[in-house]
């Protein structure tokens, strides 16, 4: 805790840390009552946590899968499914919608959005899509374009369409709708590309506009839309508006029907750096901050802001917790949060007072929270963007948008966490200087993220790049627990009355005693499990779901990591229940043998210019150093047709419809072909590794004019 340690009491006895687990004078296998999982969090509180028993600490080493559904794209999954009425109702990419029979696995509908693929360069961390929701037989999806439809829950049909945003901008939805009273309510994401935040709650039967609230100012010639933006005003400098200002609500949302409260979690800067979008600095309100707002009209309740100057991507976003918590020997109705900047934050959610903020991992930028000023307290060093000062937590965060839960049982928190080490680097350039609407510019220069050329790199990166699940006690402030560290591969939590704690991580789907974190039951699910699972029962008998499949912030942060891996990805819905006998079919084989790629010809200046326009504008897809996560393609690997139509490609953009949009704004001819001599470079450097004739980095050079292919 921090200096309020004294004012906490700890107030959960014994006999209920255990509540709910099974006892060895009952039956190995008790008969589960019927529960459906219908909302994102399954309760309102957001929990994840489930009262089911039937599969508990004694038994679920006979879990076994009971069947599979295999998605219609490739893409990233990281969608929470819901379980209605025997009907399970899970998105994909693309913000496709499938409706499986949840005991079967057979399809009921699909739903096609049918979104441009060109919006695929409108966003930040793949077409995605984090789940629906449900309210009085309808379903309701966020599509990546936009739109905000209801569909009929019984055949899929259409019942309304409304566009949220403007297709003009790079603004996309990857988020879950989340349902308030008789409303619908979405956000938005594209923060890295220029836009300005907000949330709309719409009318559940028809679609119309209830209220919108932004999340930043905008230029102030135009007016502000309520007294609270032009109050927020007075915390930015500058022209702010002009890069945007970002503050996308792009993820977390929860609702307290009682207090009829909205909470919702805001994003980073536009762009991150704030000296560039808020020179003057200010504490750019509201930006990573959770915010109140009165469910039935959007007005303003309270906020609280967890990184004022936000300045590393430190996002607000993550998945918030409501529960009732006994603190002082009185009971608080509490929002608890684990946002990327490391801290974990206990708030009164009635008043937004902060009660506590630890942190949960190692902070670099603050050392502590001041509990008098609410403030973080920043580190001398924690605004120095050098290239060779090291952040963490990282732009990914100690902890991203992977669902967390919260087991009242056992009184804690189990959160997917990660650490991930970053360099900023100010930018050089005066292009990166100036707003960049529609195109990525964060205002930091990403040439010092470039990967070394050395031999045991994925060693490197695996020691250095890495997760783990951690029980986190909200009442004392302190980890109880955390599994071994593994690789960034982490997905969401699952608690259960059966005293486990489900997450996916390195290709398998594990069960943990909630209480000790041992290791109960792993199952090989071939492909990474990023969503968080989901538990239910029908006619008496308990099953577990998950989404499967990797992308989006692990394909854009971690895919230098997880490029290496020999694992496919596969987009499925696994379901498993005690005894289950189903299997899955053989892993597709992969050939990552590179052919021998065409000869460099550029100087080694040209080459140092094709790598800093790559960092610039093409690495958030294609992967820092060309180290994809593997949903776009690795440029290494391009064959001679993509080289022959290269300038075509990166200028003309011919393949819009695939999502590479045209780059002829920002990247001249001999920029472009700079790039692509950079590309043969690392190609020609992977073929020698693959071929055991690698290069020692003394060694290494590009080759000058008259030495190609060396």
């Amino acid at each position: 805790m921090s200096s309020n340690k004294g004012l906490w009491l700890a107030t959960i006895c014994v006999a209920c840390l255990f509540a709910g687990a099974a006892t060895a004078a009952e039956p190995v296998v008790a008969k589960a009552a019927d529960t459906e999982w219908r909302l994102h969090g399954n309760d309102v509180g957001e929990q994840r946590n489930s009262a089911l028993r039937q599969i508990n600490t004694d038994n679920v080493d006979q879990l076994g899968l009971a069947w599979y559904f295999d998605m219609y794209t490739r893409r990233g999954v990281e969608a929470t499914p819901l379980m209605v009425d025997g009907t399970l109702y899970v998105s994909g990419s693309w913000s496709m919608v499938y409706a499986l029979d949840a005991k079967t696995g057979a399809l009921k509908w699909f739903y096609n959005p049918e979104v441009d693929r060109s919006f695929l360069a409108k966003g930040c961390c793949d077409a995605v899509n984090r789940g629906v929701a449900y309210a009085d037989g309808s379903v309701y999806v966020g599509t990546y374009d936009g739109r905000l439809v209801a569909l009929d829950a019984d055949d899929g049909s259409v019942l309304w369409d409304v566009q949220t945003t403007d297709r003009e901008q790079s603004y996309t939805i990857t988020g879950a709708p989340r349902i308030a009273g008789d409303l619908v309510v979405i956000g938005n994401g594209g923060a890295e590309l220029g836009v300005r935040g907000y949330v709309t709650a719409y009318d559940q039967k028809t679609g119309k506009q209830a209220w919108r609230f932004y999340t930043v100012p905008g230029n102030p010639a135009d007016g502000f839309e309520s007294t609270v933006m032009k109050k927020a005003a007075d915390t930015w400098t500058g022209e702010w508006w002009q890069w945007g200002g970002g503050g996308t609500v792009w993820d977390a949302m929860a609702y307290d029907p009682a207090l009829e409260l909205l909470y919702i979690g805001v994003g980073n800067g536009s762009p991150w750096n704030q000296k560039l979008r808020s020179p003057g600095g200010g504490d750019n309100l509201f930006l990573t901050s959770i915010v109140a707002l009165k469910a039935a009209t959007g007005e303003y309740v309270w906020h609280y802001q967890t990184t004022p100057g936000e300045t590393w991507d430190y996002t607000a976003t993550q998945h918030m917790i409501l529960a009732d918590l006994e603190i002082d020997g009185k009971p608080r109705q509490v929002l608890m949060q684990a946002p990327k900047n490391g801290f974990f934050y206990v708030l009164d959610r009635v008043t937004g007072e902060l009660l506590s903020a630890e942190p949960y991992a190692v902070t670099t930028w603050a050392s502590h929270v001041d509990m008098e000023t609410g403030r973080p307290v920043e580190t001398p060093d924690a605004r120095l963007f050098d290239g060779e000062n090291v952040s963490l937590p990282s732009n990914a965060g100690a902890h991203n948008w992977h669902p967390m839960s919260y087991h009242p049982g056992t009184g804690l928190v189990y959160i997917p966490a990660m650490q991930i080490p970053i360099k900023f680097l100010a930018p050089s350039n005066e292009r990166d200087r100036q707003p960049n609407q529609g195109y990525w510019n964060v205002g930091f220069d990403r040439i010092a993220n470039v990967p070394p050329n050395i031999p045991n790199l994925n060693e490197v990166l695996d020691e250095t790049y890495k997760g783990r699940l951690l029980a986190w006690d909200p009442l004392k402030g302190e980890l109880r627990w955390a599994s071994d560290w593994t690789r960034v591969a982490g997905g969401g939590a699952l608690s259960t009355a059966g005293n486990l704690v489900f997450q996916g991580n390195n290709a398998q789907l594990r069960a943990f005693n909630a209480a000790t974190g041992e290791v109960l039951w792993s199952d090989d699910i071939q492909t990474l499990a990023m969503a968080a699972p989901i538990t239910y029962a029908i006619d008496g008998e308990q099953y577990v779901a998950v989404a499967v499949g990797f992308g989006g912030g692990a394909g854009a942060e971690a895919g230098a990591i997880v490029h290496h891996w020999d694992i496919p990805n596969l987009s499925r819905v696994l379901v498993y229940k005690l005894g289950g006998k189903a299997t899955l079919p053989p892993v597709p084989e992969r050939d990552r043998e590179l052919p021998k790629p065409a000869p460099v010809t550029a100087s080694v200046e040209t080459l140092e210019h094709g790598k800093v326009i790559y960092q610039r504008h093409c690495s958030y897809c294609h992967g820092d150093g060309m180290r994809t996560g593997g949903l776009t393609p690795d440029l290494r690997y391009s064959g001679a047709a993509v080289h022959e139509q290269w300038q075509a490609i990166v200028r003309e953009g011919i393949l819009a419809a695939r999502g590479m949009v045209s780059f002829a704004p920002y990247v001249d001819e001999a920029s472009a072909e700079a790039i692509r001599q950079y590309v043969l470079l690392e190609a020609n450097r992977l073929y020698q590794r693959q071929q055991g004739a690698y290069i020692a980095p003394q060694e290494q050079r590009a080759p000058e004019d008259g030495d190609a292919g060396r």
